[in-house]
């Protein structure tokens, strides 16, 4: 086995614990024949009191940390695992035809299912899935093998896995998940993203951690160097220790700046911005002196439940942001699913290729409802704060043109319901689609304002998959073609007296910063957890300085030189 895996460094420190392996254990069954079927039955029903036990635990948890609509998940699989209905035909299976638990709960468990998916009533066929995941529960216990559930976490652990969901990512307990290594995924993908988010370090892409490590084995993340260590040695463990402290010390002196503004050293002065997914990620800005909300990820209201958000609960969530902001700047994305973004309840077509596909703003204009739904709950909660709202992945003038047009008859229906909505709510689009930069000059005639979304505009641009790290080397924030299209884009929007951000990961990377500064850009929305470093940066920085390097630069014919200079730069 080996002792250190190379990886992507996702999320900045250090960690050192136990590993929790999230992967899902084989659950593959033989049929057997027995003699003593009381026995089997016993059997049989302590496998649903364990599991039974265990569901009442999820269902807790989740109601304390997530509400109870996301615990109601839990409530109707306790429903399935104690319902005669479903239990009854298994205990009679395994009497009368002598065969083992296992085996009968999977036969009537398949028919079960099979029974509801055909049901034409749309509630009806999910009740499928609920079977599905509490026939894997009880089988797991009947195996004697663990199911992996992070919210049951509750020891200091290192997550490994494949690859986290967005959903297991937000089950995770930063108390005691010191640190995640995943097999695939990139510095974009929603687990990095997430795990900035969680202020916890993370590698991804190591292409086979979670083959390589057992539960309980101790491994080191090391999020700056994007390592993981398994199974060190006491030397290697202090040596890390030495490291994390010393990361640490670093933390405390870029906290200083937390209540400052983020001027240059020839007095320019760029707005920092936090990236969120949720009201509870306002700490994490507040902690680390955000300027504003650069991007609220709306989509994630919508994740880990199964139905969509109500129009109140929208409300709520968006409110609680803008008064938390206390009058700066937030910049709330409109729903963004689609791509690796699920929601079950929607049952989307499945398709080749999902990030060119049905998703973001092409999802909205055709499932009106939801869309006016969101656009309702923002303009109700715009009164509270300083509202900014960003329509994602526009590709033509008239897909930005109709999703004005529908927030501006719904803005008109809440007038006429007499319902308080702020005054010129800015609208702009996020810019990840490189037809869309091309074009930058003419939509700068009617958006307010652009946020850059690097992550996808850079996949689009170099044709190559983010979550693929076969092609990971074609990420290329530096890449002229990528630094040319950004240009236009801010020279479109101060050339018609508007502003230009950035809200994807190239946002928050030091070497890009110094770039972006001599582009222009106005407004750096990144993880809350970047932005003290970033600050730190900035301060030492002339724009007169980085401009000449942002010419020299896009000029220039490859990643590679791009990066040779940057670097000769930084160690001048």
């Amino acid at each position: 086995m080996p002792n250190i895996l190379k990886g992507i460094a996702a999320s900045s420190g250090i960690a050192i614990a136990k590993a929790y392996r999230l992967v899902e254990p084989n659950l593959d069954i033989t049929k057997k024949t027995i003699q003593d079927t009381h026995e089997e039955i016993e059997r049989f029903q302590r496998s649903i009191e364990q599991s039974t036990a265990e569901l009442e635990t999820l269902k807790n948890n989740t109601l304390e940390k997530l509400g109870a609509d996301k615990a109601a998940i839990f409530e109707a699989h306790l429903l399935v695992a104690n319902d005669p209905e479903f239990l009854g035909p298994v205990r009679e299976k395994i009497e009368a035809e002598m065969v083992n638990a296992e085996f009968a709960l999977k036969e009537v468990s398949s028919m079960f299912v099979a029974m509801f998916e055909q049901m034409e009533n749309e509630y009806m066929r999910e009740r499928a899935s609920d079977i599905k995941d509490v026939t894997k529960r009880i089988l797991a216990h009947l195996l004697g093998v663990n199911l992996p559930t992070p919210s049951l976490i509750a020891e200091e652990v290192i997550v490994i896995a494949e690859d986290l969901t967005p959903s297991d990512t937000a089950q995770l307990n930063k108390q005691f998940v010191k640190g995640f290594a995943t097999d695939i995924g990139g510095r974009t993908s929603h687990s990095a993203i997430m795990a900035r988010s969680l202020e916890i370090p993370a590698v991804v892409g190591t292409k086979e951690i979670s083959k390589t490590v057992e539960n309980g084995t101790i491994v080191i993340v090391d999020g700056l160097n994007g390592e993981v260590y398994i199974d060190p040695t006491p030397e290697v463990i202090e040596k890390y220790k030495r490291d994390q402290e010393a990361y640490d010390k670093q933390k405390q002196e870029w906290a200083k700046l937390v209540n400052e503004k983020t001027v240059t050293a020839d007095g320019h002065h760029v707005e920092l911005a936090a990236n969120i997914g949720t009201p509870a990620d306002l700490k994490g800005a507040h902690a680390n002196g955000a300027e504003g909300i650069g991007l609220y990820r709306t989509e994630f209201l919508y994740m880990g439940r199964d139905e969509l958000p109500s129009e109140d609960e929208q409300f709520e969530a968006y409110k609680t942001v803008l008064e938390g902001m206390e009058g700066k700047p937030v910049v709330v994305r409109t729903l963004d699913i689609g791509g690796d973004k699920e929601l079950p309840y929607l049952n989307l077509p499945k398709e080749m290729n999902p990030f060119l596909g049905y998703r973001a703003i092409r999802l909205c204009l055709e499932e009106q409802d939801i869309f006016r739904t969101q656009l309702r709950a923002l303009l109700k909660a715009s009164p509270y704060g300083n509202l900014k709202i960003m329509f994602p992945m526009i590709a033509t003038i008239d897909e930005f043109r109709q999703a004005k047009s529908i927030l501006e008859d719904e803005r008109l229906k809440l007038v006429q319901e007499g319902i308080e909505v702020a005054d010129n709510i800015e609208m702009g689009i996020m810019v990840e689609i490189p037809s869309t930069a091309v074009l930058a000059d003419q939509f700068a005639k009617e958006v307010d304002f652009f946020s850059i979304g690097t992550n996808d505009l850079i996949q689009y641009t170099m044709a190559a998959d983010r979550m693929n790290e076969r092609v990971s080397y074609l990420y290329q924030p530096y890449n002229p073609s990528i630094l040319r299209l950004i240009k236009m884009v801010i020279d479109a929007a101060h050339g018609n007296g508007k502003w230009a951000g950035m809200c994807g990961e190239m946002a928050g990377d030091e070497k890009a910063i110094l770039i972006l500064l001599g582009l222009g850009l106005d407004e750096f929305s990144m993880s809350a957890t970047s932005i003290l470093k970033a600050r730190s940066l900035i301060k030492k920085l002339s724009v007169d300085d980085m401009k000449q390097l942002a010419d020299k630069v896009i000029q220039m014919s490859s990643y590679e030189e791009v990066k040779q200079e940057i670097e000769r730069v930084i160690s001048l």
